[in-house]
């Protein structure tokens, strides 16, 4: 399939399902990518890890997390164990024996519970696209994490650069990098994946957006002068946006998108102080906010 290096930006408010719908479905997982699919969100939010054998899988963790997976055999992954089950250290054959939706999230009350493994993501794509076309609605985006700290290289997951060019491959490969954005905690995979997007002469390609909680040092100039290049979109955990922020936000020419809002109260806030999209657990929340929001008063 082609390159397509035109990049595409959300028209409106950009709805963003946290791990899929992960308030409703398990997260990372194709019934989650569909239910938010249903609801209507604009974009497909979910974070990525490698396995043994360089597939690029759908997990929040490089690891079998114990809240919620369980082992081949149905027992749960016990807690003082789940490291062990390395997604890095596992092909995919064998990743797919776990099963991560038939045990509710102990924070997720409103999750259905159903039969799930971490899927490849190139399958979320094809099964998405495929949706889209199906029932006639406007193409869907996709923001994608890249799950990696310096303290996990050669463990849990390869160097930045190694990492970012396998998700930019995949994206590339099914044709959606255009509506594709990389984000990252991590400003070295955001550097990498900056370079590796150059060299393709596809500078546009592919938006990162750097992602921020509420610990980082420094202020917004003092983070992006660290990863050396102004990024499209500033995504930080909702408690750090106030009207100063979005401010220093718009002089840099930036969208701001903050993670990861479930309260109907604090998406009002947000929706009014200006900001461009927000990711939430709770898309058919989002989007019953978002309407009443921006429902003209009569």
């Amino acid at each position: 399939m082609p390159l397509d290096d035109t990049t595409r930006v959300p028209d409106g408010f950009d709805l963003q399902g946290h791990r899929g719908a992960r308030g409703l479905a398990p997260e990372n997982t194709i019934p989650a990518f569909r239910r938010a699919l249903e609801i209507g969100v604009t974009t497909l939010e979910m974070d990525v890890a490698i396995s043994g054998d360089g597939k690029v899988v759908v997990s929040h963790e490089p690891w079998m997390a114990h809240e919620i997976c369980s082992l081949p055999s149905g027992a749960p992954v016990p807690e003082d164990e789940e490291r062990a089950h390395n997604l890095y250290q596992m092909p995919y054959a064998e990743i797919e024996q776990y099963d991560c939706g038939r045990r509710r999230h102990p924070d997720f009350p409103r999750q259905e519970t159903q039969p799930a493994v971490k899927p490849l993501l190139r399958d979320v794509i094809a099964t998405a696209e495929t949706y889209v076309a199906d029932h006639d609605r406007p193409p869907v985006f996709y923001n994608v994490e890249i799950k990696s700290r310096p303290d996990g290289d050669g463990d849990f997951h390869p160097p930045p650069e190694p990492f970012a060019r396998q998700v930019l491959d995949v994206v590339r490969e099914r044709g959606v990098a255009s509506r594709t954005t990389i984000q990252s905690f991590d400003p070295r995979a955001l550097r990498a994946t900056n370079r590796l997007r150059a060299e393709r002469n596809a500078e546009e390609a592919v938006r990162l957006a750097l992602l921020v909680g509420r610990g980082a040092d420094g202020s917004l100039a003092d983070q992006v002068e660290r990863l050396g290049f102004i990024p499209a979109i500033y995504s930080p955990d909702h408690r750090l946006v106030d009207a100063p922020l979005l401010e220093a936000v718009d002089e840099r020419g930036l969208r701001v998108v903050p993670w990861t809002v479930n309260e109907r109260d604090e998406m009002r806030r947000l929706i009014r102080l200006g900001v461009d999209g927000l990711i939430t657990d709770y898309p058919d929340v989002g989007r019953a906010v978002v309407e009443a929001v921006e429902e003209p008063s009569n």
